[in-house]
């Protein structure tokens, strides 16, 4: 028999593309697995503290809306603190809300959860925040003032039964009337030398069919501090001229009573006028003491502090 023969022919060249294909992949794993291990590094970096998250306030969004790829300028804040932590200063503040023809019923019934949001958001009481709210068309209605209503259920149950009171906008009248009854000490205004600002927020949809510059200048001069809140036709200049200044922190516009609500989360950033420094974080091994925007620690009983002010050590009993 012939001899049965098998012929195996192999390229070389084929062997050293492959080569070269394996050699290429190998190097981009490596630059891959570089990358990966940068970013894994720099994700760590940024979550690895769990104090810190990044925040954009109400106000932010609103003025860093345009163009679309515009980022705002972010913070810093504890998330424990945002809520818990955060309460409003003292205020004696007073709501003046426009309820002239222009403002349909459904319409003012927003004005109203307004108000009330805005209660939720303030610690109410005698020695924390007061509120009054001042009616206003044609003519002027106090609802209720600073003295009446010291506990949020009560405060809300009044807003509730508030009615609008139709015809003109007499924003001129109303502020003036703020001002010579609502926010006088017989009507529960708390003395100048408890320190505590006196604070007005006024709603509005239309143009005040009466003078407001030298009333609210008069005001303002009192130490009342005025904020002007805008509603569709409202007339941006009156709100200039009524509001305290930086006018860019005092003047609001919303282009609806439906999206009024909105100003809560603002308002309550405004008036959110204390967070507790030892509720942000800090060093203390036994107890942390507020002291103002500062804090200082202190030891439990039978122990003392020791010279880094942080840690405590047991107290050595005396022979």
């Amino acid at each position: 028999r012939a001899a049965t023969g098998t012929l195996v022919l192999f390229d070389s060249s084929h062997t050293a593309k492959g080569a070269d294909h394996l050699d290429t992949m190998k190097s981009f794993f490596g630059v891959f697995l570089c990358c990966l291990s940068v970013l894994l590094a720099d994700i760590s970096a940024t979550y690895n503290d769990p104090t810190q998250i990044l925040a954009q306030s109400y106000a932010q969004r609103r003025n860093y809306g345009s163009p679309p790829n515009a980022r705002p300028p972010q913070r810093t804040l504890n998330p424990a603190a945002t809520d818990s932590q955060c309460r409003s200063r003292p205020l004696d503040l007073v709501f003046i809300i426009d309820s002239s023809r222009s403002v349909r019923p459904g319409e003012f019934e927003k004005v109203k959860i307004f108000l009330s949001d805005m209660v939720d958001t303030l610690d109410i009481g005698a020695d924390a925040t007061r509120v009054a709210v001042v009616n206003y068309a044609s003519t002027v209605k106090i609802e209720f003032f600073l003295k009446d209503h010291l506990k949020k259920v009560n405060m809300k149950q009044a807003i509730s039964l508030i009615e609008p009171l139709a015809a003109g906008t007499m924003t001129g009248m109303a502020i003036k009337k703020a001002m010579d009854e609502a926010f006088t000490e017989q009507s529960g205004a708390r003395p100048k030398s408890k320190n505590i600002s006196k604070v007005a927020i006024i709603v509005t949809d239309g143009r005040p069919q009466d003078q407001v510059d030298e009333v609210s200048a008069a005001a303002r001069a009192s130490g009342i501090e005025i904020y002007a809140v805008g509603v569709d036709r409202a007339d941006i200049g009156s709100l200039k001229l009524m509001a305290s200044n930086p006018l860019e922190d005092h003047v609001f516009y919303v282009e609806t009573y439906g999206v009024i609500e909105k100003l809560t989360s603002k308002f309550r950033e405004t008036l959110c006028g204390f967070v507790d420094p030892c509720a942000m974080g800090n060093d203390c091994e036994h107890i942390c003491v507020s002291s103002g925007s500062s804090y200082h620690c202190k030891c439990r009983k039978g122990y003392i502090l020791n010279e880094d002010q942080k840690t405590c050590s047991l107290k050595r009993k005396s022979l």
